[in-house]
């Protein structure tokens, strides 16, 4: 028998049986689905939040008060005093940092004629629109002078704009925040989500104004620097903890290395595809013992059929290779619906979760291969018992 006569009489026979043939094929579907589906999930979470960290700013160090101790116990992350001016001037001295912003932030009542609306409140200096690689979609933002002179004027987020002034241009709009006035200069850019933080959704005023206007404190409770490049940012590092370790005499301040961040991402990314593999081997095993259980039942109920073909002359490799591209067929078919599954299933959970989904081609590739090796591997047994029968005996079999 050639090789198109065979795969014919093996669809003949998967379609003659359409019932059994789908549930050996349920077992191979779900895990192909499973994999195909999670990993485009994974991949496109992890690119959303790495564009996330990388739109924070470029080489970014970003310094926090840190914890204290207490009789040597530790009081916790941020229970140390606020950081100071002393230690940006500190700061900037560092030659592998290339700038530094301070940054405080509050709650404030922002009033545009009728409409009233809470927002966050971020005073800061002209340095944070570069380190912090902050667009402007219309306006400018507010410079050294205006921080100097403490005036009233600030950049507002695009959510904030759309809240108080619907579809209106926001720049040169006047709006009054905890009742004093200040004019809107310039609109950030959409700057998206980090986490629970929508950054679209606030005013960023000069840090001086916020100081004097608002929380009557010149310590800012952040501190945004920039390295001089991205293979400085080690450096950057280190000198910024030796600086502030000389200005404040204990360490009492957290470095947060956005080089690191990005390496955790990819870690915990790597993690998630090995967990991934796990399960989708899990599933294909599943399947497989699927496939090698309805082939034993399929080689049963055709023992005659199998003696009678052996009668006529069939050889041993003959009825080998038969069964053999039967399974084989069982695996190709499950990953094929497997795939279109579970890209449906990933195209519906990325409109869910309102993420961009791609398929992972790698694990469409990956699948497709391992459901068909699998669906070979899982029916030699039955395929060599086939193969093993007596023509006589099969004939006498009831």
């Amino acid at each position: 028998m050639n090789q198109a006569k065979t795969v014919k009489t093996a669809m003949k026979n998967l379609l003659g049986n359409p019932l059994r043939t789908i549930l050996t094929l349920l077992g191979m579907m779900i895990g192909v689905a499973s994999v195909v589906a999670l990993m485009s999930i994974g991949s496109a979470t992890t690119q959303s939040v790495t564009a996330r960290i990388q739109g924070l700013g470029t080489n970014l160090l970003v310094i926090t008060p840190g914890s204290t101790e207490e009789n040597g116990i530790s009081q916790g992350l941020g229970s140390a005093d606020s950081l100071t001016m002393a230690d940006v001037k500190a700061l900037q001295s560092d030659s592998a940092i290339a700038a530094v912003a301070p940054d405080s932030t509050t709650r404030g009542q922002v009033v545009a004629g009728a409409t009233n609306y809470q927002t966050t409140i971020e005073g800061s200096t002209p340095d944070l629109f570069t380190v912090r690689n902050l667009g402007l979609s219309a306006g400018r933002a507010f410079n050294l002078v205006e921080e100097n002179h403490a005036a009233d004027v600030g950049v507002i987020g695009q959510t904030t704009a759309e809240n108080l002034f619907g579809n209106e241009n926001p720049v040169g709009q006047t709006v009054w925040i905890n009742g004093i006035a200040f004019q809107i200069i310039g609109e950030l850019a959409e700057q998206g989500s980090t986490g629970a933080t929508n950054n679209d959704d606030r005013i960023i005023i000069p840090l001086t104004t916020l100081e004097q206007q608002f929380t009557g404190s010149q310590n800012p409770s952040t501190i945004y620097a920039e390295a001089v490049s991205s293979k400085a940012m080690t450096l950057a590092q280190r000198q910024a903890e030796l600086s502030l370790l000389q200005a404040n005499g204990q360490v009492n301040f957290t470095i947060t290395n956005q080089a690191t961040l990005l390496s955790t991402l990819q870690g915990v990314n790597q993690s998630l595809q090995n967990l991934l593999g796990g399960i989708a081997g899990i599933s294909l095993l599943v399947g497989g013992i699927g496939i090698m259980n309805i082939m034993l039942v399929s080689v049963t109920e055709r023992t005659r059929e199998i003696g009678l073909r052996k009668a006529l002359g069939a050889t041993r490799g003959a009825v080998l290779q038969q069964f053999l591209v039967e399974s084989g067929l069982v695996g190709l078919l499950g990953g094929v619906i497997g795939i279109l599954l579970g890209a449906f299933t990933a195209a519906v959970l990325g409109k869910i979760m309102q993420t961009p989904v791609q398929l992972n081609l790698s694990s469409v590739w990956i699948s497709f291969v391992v459901s068909i090796f699998v669906g070979l591997v899982f029916g030699i047994y039955p395929a060599y018992r086939a193969s093993r029968l007596s023509p006589i005996n099969a004939l006498r079999f009831e």
